[in-house]
């Protein structure tokens, strides 16, 4: 049979008519595509500049109610949506603002807003327009501009968009909390507006003299404030959280037993507890008029049912302990408790707390949980992890792998260490060192002779973890640089500073990174220069135990506060305290480096405060 070939133009004819065939047969205006590379391809090949970006916005929005906001943004970002027609760029913008918020795209998240006026939301229709300007906010925030957010915020409510304005005042003084002072103060200088002079002023009221946390003075400051703005959209409607401190400053209990050993074991611990707890109370110059009494009672001989008979001789409107946490557990069995009881230890895991239950320590998995942040924030997520052997290296390591785990991170090797161990021989075990020297030996005896070698240390690990006291911490740090190691950042928890400087003896913590107590690290602390000047044995881990005291005083006028409002927070002296639905208390502590053997605070705090102040400065526009 004779074939017969097309020649070149002929076939090239043929092809080039397939495909307009092919494509005119595509009807953009009800076209769904499969992917994000399939839509950008047809609008490309698109004539109608209108037609193709409406195809465009109606493919991202599709994408988007699927949850992938990753096609969302390739479309939305497509040369074809580079210059919109003035129509659509009111869609465009709102698309992108919804996956550039789902996707955490600060890069996306600041184009959009660095130039967007805080009413741009006006443009759209009552519906988006609610949607739009509480996008705009959420990108404020995850920029790091809480104040642009508020401000935003301020404006949707005084549109009169927004019928039920309870959950915008209570972003509104979300946004307010996180912002500086001196933009505070900046912002108010600039304000002209009646609704954002009020905000300002009621933020600024809540935060002066040095951060005082009285809830007493709080309370009577939300009332004055709602006197002199009465007709404020928020005198009427308070943020959740200042109504809450409102009504609570007038139930604070009055009678308070402290349960804690004071005998036995226990007993410097429970010393320190108390002695911290007492120091805030009398050093509390805000207590009211009320007729305070606290009853301490020692634990060290009771078990569960004779703390409670000791308890209702005293009968206290609160329980703060016990300590131990084989009692409190005892005594979880025994509830419902006729009174709240913040407890000063943990529950096992096992166990659900109590409704009235309240639970603060100084627990190693807050600690663990702050180093797994730190590795997320310095962008390292695979960690070698050093942890003394028993129950609390345990709950360190299971809260770290967790915590690490969630980040996409993981740890890749854990050793378990008793002082007594060969330091030595662990390290080069940890870094591979041991198993590159035997595969150097493998080979020697593979080839029958010597051969120059030097070990390699894993190259698969970003960071080392080692949690360890002072002593121990010093003698594995610089093992580190002996087993070529001295390039990977090391991070500790609190138990590797004894709390008391010694340049001398911590050189070889140097360039360790660790977290630890505000009551340790904070340059500035009046509480803490107050109560050492009376105390002579406030170093060290005692040190801490009297902050955990005196925070669990501070505690005691806030619980259901901080039980019912996710986002309410106490700057304690153990680190900004948070409680969880479950009523235990979490705490955010403070970050130093060791450098010429002493603690240097970090200061990436204060730097990223100062951004926002220059942000505001620079992008400040009239607030009227």
């Amino acid at each position: 049979m004779k074939r017969h070939q097309l020649t070149s133009p002929i076939l090239a004819t043929v092809l080039a008519t397939a495909l307009v065939a092919g494509c005119s047969s595509i009807n953009l205006r009800t076209h769904s595509p499969s992917s994000a590379a399939e839509a950008v391809s047809l609008a490309a090949e698109e004539s109608d500049q209108q037609l193709a970006q409406q195809y465009l916005l109606r493919s991202a929005r599709a994408f988007q109610q699927q949850g992938d906001h990753r096609s969302a943004r390739r479309i939305l970002r497509s040369d074809a949506l580079a210059t919109p027609l003035p129509a659509l760029q009111p869609e465009l913008d709102l698309l992108s603002m919804v996956s550039a918020e789902a996707l955490a795209d600060q890069g996306w998240a600041r184009q959009l807003v660095v130039s967007r006026a805080r009413d741009a939301f006006s443009q759209y229709a009552e519906d988006e327009a609610v949607r739009a300007a509480s996008l705009q906010a959420s990108l404020y925030r995850q920029l790091g501009r809480p104040a642009d957010a508020a401000l935003t915020l301020m404006a949707l409510v005084d549109s009169g968009l927004v019928d039920n304005t309870i959950p915008w005042h209570n972003r509104i003084w979300r946004a307010l909390k996180q912002t500086s002072d001196q933009t505070l103060a900046n912002l108010s200088q600039q304000a002209s507006n009646y609704n954002a002079q009020g905000w300002l002023e009621l933020a600024a009221l809540l935060r002066s003299d040095d951060g005082d946390i009285n809830l007493d003075r709080q309370g009577r400051r939300i009332r004055d404030w709602q006197y002199n703005w009465t007709g404020h959209p928020a005198a009427a409607n308070l943020p959740d959280e200042l109504r809450l401190i409102a009504s609570l400053a007038q139930q604070r209990p009055e009678r308070i037993a402290l349960a804690l050993p004071l005998s036995g074991t226990y007993a410097n611990a429970g010393q320190a507890i108390r002695d911290g707890f007492l120091s805030a109370f009398y050093l509390d110059e805000h207590r009211g008029d009320a007729d305070s009494d606290i009853r301490v009672i020692d634990t060290y001989d009771l078990d569960a049912k004779g703390l409670l008979a000791a308890l209702k001789e005293a009968e206290p409107d609160l329980i703060v302990g016990p300590l131990r946490k084989e009692l409190l557990t005892e005594l979880s069995q025994l509830a419902p408790f006729p009174v709240p009881v913040l407890a000063l230890n943990y529950l096992p895991d096992s166990l659900q707390a109590p409704e009235d239950l309240y639970q603060f320590g100084l627990a190693a998995e807050d600690e663990a949980r702050q180093i797994a942040d730190r590795l997320k924030q310095d962008g390292l997520g695979r960690a070698l992890v050093l942890v003394p052997q028993g129950d609390w290296g345990s709950r360190f390591e299971q809260a770290l792998q967790q915590a690490l785990s969630e980040d996409e991170g993981a740890v890749l090797d854990v050793v378990h260490y008793a002082d007594s161990d060969n330091l030595r021989e662990l390290t080069a075990n940890l870094l591979g060192i041991s198993v590159s020297r035997e595969r150097a030996i493998d080979v020697e005896r593979t080839i029958g002779r010597n051969i120059e070698f030097e070990p390699r240390r894993r190259q698969d690990a970003e960071a080392i973890v080692l949690v360890a006291q002072p002593m121990i911490a010093r003698q594995f740090k610089p093992m580190f640089a002996f087993y070529y190691a001295g390039d990977l950042p090391v991070y500790a928890p609190s138990i590797v500073y004894e709390g008391n400087p010694d340049p001398s003896r911590d050189r070889d913590l140097n360039a360790i990174q660790l977290t630890d107590l505000p009551w340790v690290l904070a340059p500035d602390n009046p509480f803490r220069n107050a109560t050492q000047a009376a105390f002579s044995n406030l170093g060290g881990q005692l040190g801490r135990l009297f902050a955990m005291g005196a925070d669990s005083y501070q505690l005691t006028n806030r619980l259901p506060l901080l039980k019912q409002m996710a986002d309410a927070s106490l700057a304690g002296q153990t680190g900004q305290l948070s409680m969880d639905r479950q009523g235990r208390v979490h705490r955010q502590q403070l970050w130093a480096q060791f450098q010429q053997g002493q603690p240097v605070l970090a200061t990436d705090a204060g730097e990223d405060e100062e951004h926002e102040e220059n942000e505001a400065k620079q992008d400040a526009e009239p607030i009227n």
